[in-house]
């Protein structure tokens, strides 16, 4: 089971995911680790000359990239369970993952 922990851990740093916002003039990258990997901005975000709707827009885009690492995450999870032969109950909520 300690072996497989380990494997988990390793596989969390290389877990990525993407969100965007503003139909894409927003896109963050983080991993599992939850730490922005990335920000990209359009030129057209750059051109609104709005620092508060690029301030929502950079918040939604991680929003959504951290979402969908924690449901990368949970999955992994799983696997990791059924690996070591756990019978984990449906709808566990495991701490930051849920």
């Amino acid at each position: 089971m300690q072996e497989e922990m380990q494997k988990f851990q390793q596989r969390v740093g290389q877990i990525t995911a993407e969100g965007d916002a503003g139909a894409g003039m927003v896109r963050v990258r983080v991993n599992g680790r939850m730490e922005m990997l990335g920000c990209t901005l359009s030129d057209e975000a750059m051109r609104l000359n709005d620092r508060e709707m690029l301030e929502d827009l950079i918040k939604a885009a991680t929003n959504q990239a951290m979402d969908k690492v924690r449901a990368l995450l949970k999955e992994e999870t799983g696997k990791m369970a059924t690996g070591v032969g756990l019978d984990l109950p449906p709808g566990l909520n495991l701490p930051g993952l849920g």
